[in-house]
């Protein structure tokens, strides 16, 4: 029996919001998913810049990294190489139902959208629409122009779930922390997993 309740891949692109994902994987964690990650190098160089935080650039130091930062059990976080191709995520057959991309790019957004699976987080995103499961794209950008908006339109029809990085206000934000927990909840509501690191609509307010 697996002691993780599921499997869901976190990919990391070079899009503005890296505490957005450092949060989400430690709720994910905290709920005892087994989270595959995906971080590409424009988003090293973000999570550097935004929170000072250096992930290491092969993938078993990331792992490491990553469950001692989060103090995971093990296996439960697993780092994949760009271009790790025999990777589970690679492949229909294997790769978990339930994908988000925190934060993601308006040239990932291109990218998932044309089908160019030129790396590991576009493939996976490619495998994820194919065998008609979850995916989810949290974009940060701002002002979004045409191609952005027809773009996340034409996924949209697909399926895919597109969620923008706005963060509401009506729960009266305190910190930065508040407002990155906002749009960290939302998520955790769509892929189905319970939390209470936001206020429902109506409660609390």
């Amino acid at each position: 029996m697996n002691e993780f309740r599921e499997k869901i891949t976190v990919a990391i692109t070079g899009a503005s919001g890296a505490p957005y994902a450092l949060r989400l994987i430690e709720c994910l964690v905290a709920a005892n998913v087994q989270v595959y990650v995906l971080c590409s190098s424009a988003a090293r160089v973000v999570l550097d810049t935004e929170v000072g935080v250096k992930i290491p650039g092969s993938p078993d130091g990331a792992t490491q990294f990553l469950s001692e930062k989060f103090k995971a059990k093990p296996s439960q976080i697993t780092v994949f190489g760009k271009e790790q191709w025999f990777s589970p995520v690679a492949s229909g057959s294997a790769a978990p139902k339930k994908m988000i991309v925190c934060p993601c790019s308006t040239g990932t957004l291109a990218a998932i959208t044309l089908g160019m699976s030129d790396n590991l987080i576009e493939r996976a995103a490619d495998v994820v629409i194919k065998e008609r499961g979850q995916l989810i794209l949290v974009v940060r950008e701002s002002p979004f122009s045409t191609i952005h908006l027809q773009n996340m339109l034409t996924l949209s029809q697909m399926g895919v779930t597109v969620m923008p990085a706005a963060p509401g206000f009506y729960h009266h934000p305190k910190s930065i922390n508040d407002l990155i927990d906002f749009m960290v909840g939302r998520m955790l509501d769509h892929l189905g997993i319970e939390q209470t690191i936001i206020p429902r609509w109506g409660y609390q307010l």
